[in-house]
């Protein structure tokens, strides 16, 4: 998906189970980008059916545009029950977005994509409106899979239009390999959850949409989580999923440009715009060429995105 088909990024994605009316209400009063209303992981299988009707009933009174997005994160294909979930909530309004999670193989997606504008064809909704992101690491085979994304989604245009990001998870990976551990005695994830975080990164980058990084499961270390969004922001990542609204705002803030990052895109854009035609430029004695270039043009579309969501 190219950079101006891409619609506002979405900073912080606060996950909230869907059966839950009070964690629900006061989720919708946060200022998150975006609510997934949970019906895998968080909600118990005896739940399922009171959870469906919940979020159904949540997203026909919310009007569509007024507050966070509002997004379902579906049970995986394995689990059989992905379209019955899609035709419970669905049933008078379509939300936002679908999370898919414990994709395996990328012909999930594209399986999903299709049946998805089928629903919005019978519902009446316009082609292509809801999205999908994509939880591309939960298991080994959907881990392995990640290099294949960019050709076959590429053959689907149909699904790779809806596609809107990747992220990655290490709760449900460490539990399919028996890891006993997902961080090193210094804090550092270990080899394979930094193959899973960066190959999510490079794909994501690959096939032109947001990667956005995992949960920090601890919502009481507000030190980490900033270690986090640090360490996200700085290698590419343009948003995060949240578990506990407390984590929002330093979400918010950690993926806004800051007034020095857009001040220095402008000079970086203006200096090019001084010579036209140029594959080089020079800005306070540096030279500096098209990755600056693109990377300023990035800083100040995210900035105007994020004026039109607000």
């Amino acid at each position: 998906m190219s950079a101006e088909r891409q619609p506002a990024p979405l900073r912080s994605l606060l996950f909230v189970p869907g059966d839950s009316a009070r964690k629900q209400e006061k989720a919708l009063a946060t200022d998150a980008d975006a609510l997934i209303l949970d019906l895998e992981d968080s909600v118990d299988p005896a739940n399922l059916p009171a959870a469906r009707a919940r979020v159904g009933e949540l997203l026909r009174s919310q009007a569509a545009g007024s507050g966070p997005q509002l997004w379902v994160r579906v049970n995986g294909p394995e689990s059989g029950l992905l379209r019955e979930d899609l035709e419970a909530v669905g049933a008078e309004r379509l939300p936002d977005g679908i999370v898919l999670p414990k994709i395996s193989a990328p012909g999930e997606i594209v399986e999903a994509a299709a049946y998805v504008t089928a629903l919005e064809t019978r519902r009446g909704v316009t082609a292509g409106t809801t999205r999908l992101l994509v939880v591309a690491t939960e298991t080994p085979q959907g881990l392995l899979a990640l290099p294949q994304y960019p050709a076959v989604l590429h053959a689907a245009r149909h699904a790779a239009a809806r596609l809107v990001g990747l992220t990655w998870g290490a709760e449900d990976l460490s539990a399919a390999l028996g890891a006993l551990g997902k961080r090193d005695g210094g804090g550092a994830l270990t080899f394979t959850f930094q193959l899973a975080r960066t190959t999510c990164l490079l794909t994501a980058a690959a096939l032109g949409v947001q990667a956005i990084d995992g949960v920090h499961t601890d919502f009481r270390d507000v030190a980490g989580l900033q270690r986090e969004l640090e360490s996200a922001r700085r290698d590419g990542f343009s948003g995060k999923l949240a578990i506990h609204p407390e984590q929002i705002a330093a979400i918010n803030a950690a993926f806004t440009p800051t007034e020095a990052e857009r001040e220095h895109a402008r000079r970086v854009v203006a200096a090019f715009a001084a010579a036209p035609g140029a594959g080089v430029a020079s800005l306070e004695g540096e030279m500096i060429d098209r990755p600056h270039l693109v990377q300023a043009q990035r800083i100040l579309a995210a900035v105007q995105r994020a004026k039109g969501r607000t």
